[in-house]
């Protein structure tokens, strides 16, 4: 046995070989030792590509630790590799000296030839820089199934299940919770979750016997903070959020949606949570959608619409109709590669500049963006908060990445949540001036600039509601131009006067003249970036933006604090844009959109650049 403080596994294969189930376990069972983690599920972009080609190669990494970590990994220690095309689509990304554990029986002619492979890899030393294993996975579960009934097909799909107890071994991960979730998940088919179960400890008993693994490898727990921990996606960690939301505001939720990749998942959540009042409608469109959503909130309540960018830009009339009605509403925005319907499963930071400007007429909406997984938790009650104090339509910004990807997450107890409640208005709030009292549904709260939000059917509230300028406070339709610039003015005031933390930044030094800006999903490889300049001693700071729109009030002083800021974004350069018009700051763009995150040694290397070039300009 070897002790390791790390390890990257990446298990890859067709998107029928069960991959991403794979992964999923073996990540619950890493979870429930103790272990941080990190994870990468990637999909094809293709909903049904060949099988055996290298568009429908399916992947899931995963990187955990003794310690505390923040990226799924840069390359993967250990690669396994069910076929030919597994092999081809995920070989460079792995360092000289990695494991591949290849199954063997799918390295046929027809295979190799149908990924461009002239000769066989396993035989023809082109991996002799890697330590190959080469076990036949396909025929070793069918001979550990050979009693089971189950026909030659059935048997061959619990080929994921033998390699996850081979990895479970070789890696001293739990078993009893595989089995476990086996038998829930084919409770209606006792024989497939037996076969499954089999399956899995043939793998484990391989691993225990064969020569061919002769060490295994133990990473102890990490040390985190004392609580109760869970293991959490982002869009899971979303929906419960969302949960959370509407009972700290005492408001049913409602999620109008139509299914969109990657945003689905918070829809099929959702609608298993009735019973904490949670009411989804899966509507024919995003308009409806969005519309439906609208409504509910017209109706007193939390209405949310989840989407990706494409569908943002069907929504953006309704949005703006939200501004208009100041009403608040969630529009939950999971980033994907675009535009339009490109890269369907990958990862972008790209719609930035649709959520802040993507309306017609002056229609400003605060911003919202997580930075984990388990984040997504509390940016969903972030822009909750937001939304119902201010009343306003809120974008909340994920990605494709923080939504399938996964980390431990610390329930926190209920006392700990922000108190969200509302007060809807109850009767008159105004007085005319011959004595009698009315409602106006567009007079302001001092403080928030927002207007009373008025349950329809309440007596003595009947109000006029639509899209047409407001005059202020009776709320009447106004074609006055001095009325429609006050209430423009007055609406932009509203958003740029919403309550957001200061932006915090870390510079343990206090002598570092390069930050790194970022936001969203880029944090985990920013920060093991910034942690591999600051061991190699170099001088960097960082900082975070959660919030987009308003911009923190310190945001420009902390600018001008450095002499060169880089920001580094999954687009090409939205953020930098912002903030160069902003503040009149050169931001040092660093950009990629590869549909995947950045590596931390990528980012390191840049950081280096930056603090060098200064060096050496300045001395």
């Amino acid at each position: 046995m070897r002790r390791l403080d790390r390890v990257i596994i990446r298990f890859a294969g067709d998107s029928g070989d069960g991959m991403q189930l794979t992964g999923d376990r073996f990540t619950s069972e890493t979870a429930s030792f103790g272990n941080d983690l990190s994870t990468l599920p990637n999909f094809p972009a293709e909903i049904r590509a060949p099988a055996g080609t290298l568009p429908g190669v399916s992947s899931f990494q995963l990187h955990f630790a003794d310690h505390d970590i923040l990226t799924p990994g840069d390359a993967p220690n250990v690669l396994v590799a069910m076929n030919p095309a597994a092999l081809k689509a995920n070989l460079p990304d792995l360092p000289r000296g990695a494991e591949i554990i290849v199954n063997t029986d799918e390295f046929t002619k027809r295979a190799l030839a149908k990924v461009g492979y002239p000769a066989d890899p396993l035989a023809d030393g082109s991996l002799s820089a890697y330590h190959l294993h080469k076990v036949p996975l396909t025929t070793l579960t069918l001979e550990a199934l050979k009693e089971s009934g189950l026909a030659r097909k059935d048997a061959e799909r619990a080929k994921n299940m033998f390699a996850l107890g081979l990895l479970s071994w070789m890696y001293h991960r739990p078993t009893h919770g595989t089995e476990r979730f086996l038998r829930q998940k084919f409770a209606k088919k006792p024989d497939i979750a037996e076969a499954n179960i089999r399956a899995f400890r043939a793998g484990w008993n391989f691993g225990e016997t064969t020569e061919s693994f002769a060490v295994s490898y133990e990473i102890p727990p990490a040390k985190l903070p004392a609580g109760t921990y869970r293991n959490i996606s982002g869009n899971l960690a979303l929906s419960y959020g969302l949960i959370a939301a509407a009972k700290r505001s005492g408001l049913p939720l409602f999620l109008g949606s139509y299914p969109i990749t990657p945003a689905s998942d918070i829809l099929h959540e959702l609608s298993r949570h009735k019973n904490f009042g949670v009411r989804t409608f899966q509507a024919e469109d995003e308009i409806a959608g969005i519309g439906a959503a609208l409504g509910a909130a017209f109706g007193g309540a939390l209405g949310v619409t989840t989407t990706s960018g494409p569908g943002v830009a069907l929504k953006s009339e309704t949005v703006g109709l939200a501004v208009s009605l100041e009403l608040p509403l969630l529009v939950v925005d999971i980033q994907r590669g675009g535009p339009s319907t490109g890269l369907p499963t990958k990862t972008e930071q790209a719609d930035l500049l649709q959520a802040m400007f993507g309306r017609n007429g002056e229609a400003p909406v605060p911003i919202v963006a997580p930075a984990t997984p388990a984040d997504c938790f509390d940016a969903a009650l972030e822009a909750a908060r937001i939304a119902v104090a201010y009343r306003t339509p809120v974008m909340l910004l994920s990605d494709g990445y923080l939504a399938n990807g996964s980390e431990p997450w610390r329930i926190p107890e209920v006392d700990e949540l922000p108190d969200l409640r509302v007060e809807f208005a109850s009767g008159p709030n105004h007085t005319l001036e011959d004595g009698s009292e009315v409602f106006w549904p567009y007079k302001r709260d001092p403080q928030t600039l927002a207007r009373p939000w008025a349950v329809p059917g309440t007596p003595g509230l009947e109000h006029r509601i639509g899209g047409i300028e407001k005059q202020d406070g009776s709320g009447n339709i106004s074609y006055d131009p001095a009325n429609h610039d006050f209430m423009v003015r007055t609406r932009q005031a509203k958003i740029d006067g919403i309550t957001v933390p200061e932006l915090e930044v870390d510079d343990p030094s206090g002598a570092a003249r390069v930050l790194v800006l970022g936001w969203g999903s880029t944090y985990g490889p920013i920060t093991a970036a910034v942690r591999r300049v600051r061991a190699d001693g170099g001088r960097v700071a960082q900082a975070h933006l959660r919030h987009l729109n308003p911009f923190p009030a310190n945001l420009g002083a902390v600018l001008k604090a450095y002499d060169r800021v880089v920001v580094p974004e999954m687009n090409l350069g939205q953020l930098a844009l912002l903030l160069r018009a902003r503040y009149l700051v050169d931001a040092q763009s660093y950009n990629q959109v590869r549909g995947l995150p950045f590596k931390a040694a990528q980012l390191a290397d840049v950081l280096f650049a930056a603090i060098g070039t200064l060096e050496e300009n300045h001395g």
